[in-house]
Formats: C-alpha cells, structure tokens, sequence
C-alpha cells in the first residue's frame, strides 16, 4: 500500500550500461526524492551497437526503481527519414517502458521532467490524459546565447508549450533561467534547485600530506568547446616557466582527451607537473578533491558544473570563468573569478591561489556548501516544488 507520494522522474541523462557519468547529478535527486517519497525513474537510450528491438530492465538502488529502455534505431530506409524514424522510435520505446513500468509501480502522483523537449512532450500527455502534473528541472546549457545550439521551429514550439503547461519550472542557476526565459519559455514558477552533493562522502580530510608541491585540480568531461582545456594547458606552460611548485592533476575523459595529451606534449608539459589521470569514480574521486588544495575551471559557458559544487563540499576555493551560473555560488570568500578565454587572468589567479590557498577558510567554505547543496536543503527544495505542483489544477 502506497504511504507516500509517488514521483516519476522522466530523464533525458541518466547512468547507463554503456556510461556511468552521464545525468549522474539526475540520479543523485532521484536519490534524495527517495527518502521521502515513492520514486521510479524512466529512462531511454538508442543502444550504440544499433541492434533492432527493445531491451528493457529494471532494477532498485537506494530506494530508486529504475527503468531503462534500450532501443536500436538501425534502418535501411533513406537517410532523409532517419531523423522521423528516430521520432518514431523513441515514441515507441517510451510506451514501452511506461506500460512496463505500470505493472509494478504506482501511477505517479507527479512528473518529474528532468531535461526537455521530448520527454516533456509525454509528460504533456499524460496531463492532459490522465490529469498528471508535471515538473520540469532543466540542466542543458543549449539555451544559453553562446551555445546556439537551441535551434528548430518545431523544437521551439514544443517546448514553449510544454514549459508553459508545466506547474513550475526549476533550473541549477538563475542564469540559466533567464536564458530559457530570453527565449520565450514563459512559466509564472521558475525557482532555483541546485545540484544535489553527498556532503558527507564529500568532505574535506583530517590532513594532508606536505610534499613541498602545491596540487590542484581539473575535473570535466574533456569537450574542450566548453571547458577551454586547451586554454588551461597554455596558462600551465606559462606557470611552469615561472615556478616550479605545482602539480596540476587533469581527471576525466570525453571526446578530446587524447586531443589534450597530445596539447600537453607539444606544450613540454611533463608528468610531474600535469598529470592526466583518466576516468575517477566513487571514493577515488573523493581522494583527488582531498589531495588538492584548490580547483580550477577554464570554461568557456557553463550552467553550474556539479564537480564545482563538489569541490566546495570538499572546502576547496575554486578558481574558474565568471560564466553561467558559477558566479551565483563563487566569490571572493571561496576562490577567485576570471573572464572566459582570459589566460593572463587565469594565470595571475591560480599564482594568487598558490601563495595564498592556505588563508581561506576551508570549514566556512565547505559549511556554505552543505547548506545550499547539501541532501537536507535540496530535500526541502524538492518538497517545495511537488508540493506546489500538487495544489495546483
């Protein structure tokens, strides 16, 4: 017998079997949501290796029923059709899974659209058919002006009807509402839901290690479009010609990794000053924040990077651009703010940082974080929002 609300988060990212990062941060207030209601997550993904078919599984973690719904998109049919088949596909391989879902679930009380347009399309629908109110958190930078990735008469047009229909509208930045509002996506309740952090896994350590070296820490998905790792690696050849006592350790993977190494070479950029470590997950994550003494972030555009908000956790001052919504949560108090492309700033800052990390105050730093993206405050903020949708028609 059902005791609590049931909440059904739609998700457009979210860990799979083919990826573990993305919508990490989607999983993380699915998780929070748990602690105080029934909550099943729904989530499709065009499989890589384009078998035909529909695979479905289930499961539950940390009181999450999960659904994912694999599905191939393999075709022999012209490619002027593949992107309405496609359509079609997924249109499919959401009732599919929705049906699934239904047999040993709950029907929601509220949906949870986490990331537009499509799946607000479908939560569309299950309002106007079954009297459903939805939510929607957005986390994509598409809207912002320096994307101009937010492109499509049809894709515009859905979504403004579909924000428009929602019972509120949360996003991880006030800017990032702003552009989506610059934009026509009008709803009378926008409010703000940061990321959600395990303040408790990510917290400082007892101490540390003096080794004579000053380490700090990149973390990112390795798109250098956005997150100006080349940029990064420049100002450290730089800062390498002019001292000596740093060691910068470059955590992650994507689509420019091996880009980078190469950047890093040509640059002279020896080991035992940037290391590029791969891929680190769970507690080893969790030791690279502990070995460092601050973070740096060189983006080019940004929402609110979780690893940021991570870093805070971990009462690390954070070095990055003054873009998107990281100056709503960096300032003088817990690091320093550069502009985007700027290497001369960014290399004066992180020189700043060097000589002057140790005089932030690292328990006020991380106490700030725990009260903003700590699971208690987002519990409260995510009671707030179903709350609203509840009362509303």
């Amino acid at each position: 017998m059902k005791t609590s609300p049931s909440i059904l988060f739609l998700a457009r990212w979210y860990p799979d079997r083919y990826d573990p990062m993305p919508g990490l941060f989607i999983k993380r207030h699915a998780e929070v949501v748990a602690e105080f209601a029934q909550v099943a997550v729904l989530y499709l993904r065009a499989a890589p290796e384009n078998k035909p078919g529909i695979e479905i599984s289930k499961s539950v973690e940390n009181g999450v029923y999960t659904v994912k719904v694999y599905y191939g998109t393999k075709t022999i049919l012209p490619s002027i059709l593949s992107k309405p088949l496609a359509g079609l596909l997924f249109t499919f391989a959401f009732f599919k899974g929705y049906a699934f879902l239904q047999k040993d679930w709950y029907r929601p009380d509220i949906v949870h659209v986490n990331v537009l347009t499509r799946l607000g399309v479908f939560a569309l629908w299950l309002k106007l058919v079954y009297g459903i109110n939805y939510v929607i958190t957005e986390h994509w930078s598409r809207y912002l002006p320096i994307t101009g990735t937010y492109r499509g008469i049809v894709r515009k047009c859905l979504t403004r009807i579909v924000v428009r229909h929602a019972s509120a509208v949360s996003t991880v930045s006030r800017n990032l509402a702003q552009a989506m509002q610059q934009h026509g996506l009008q709803n009378k309740h926008y409010m703000l839901l940061p990321n959600v952090v395990d303040t408790v896994e990510y917290s400082p350590s007892a101490e540390r290690i003096d080794t004579g070296l000053k380490k700090f820490i990149h973390i990112s998905c390795f798109e250098d479009r956005s997150k100006n790792i080349s940029g990064l690696l420049r100002t450290l050849a730089r800062l390498r010609d002019l001292r000596s006592d740093f060691k910068c350790s470059l955590v992650g993977e994507g689509m420019d990794l091996e880009r980078m190494k190469l950047l890093a070479n040509e640059l002279n950029l020896s080991p035992s000053r940037v290391k590029f470590t791969g891929l680190l997950e769970n507690q080893d994550v969790v030791s690279a924040y502990r070995d460092a003494s601050f973070m740096v972030m060189f983006s080019n555009y940004e929402n609110m990077p979780v690893v940021i908000s991570e870093a805070l956790a971990c009462g690390l001052p954070v070095v990055a651009t003054a873009v998107g919504g990281i100056p709503e949560y960096v300032n003088t108090d817990n690091g320093r703010l550069v502009a985007a492309r700027d290497e001369d700033a960014l290399l004066e800052a992180i020189g700043f940082m060097l000589d002057h990390c140790h005089e932030f105050d690292k328990e006020k730093i991380r106490q700030d974080a725990v009260h903003i993206f700590g699971k208690p405050a987002l519990a409260l903020k995510l009671k707030e929002l179903y709350s609203f949708a509840n009362s509303r028609p």
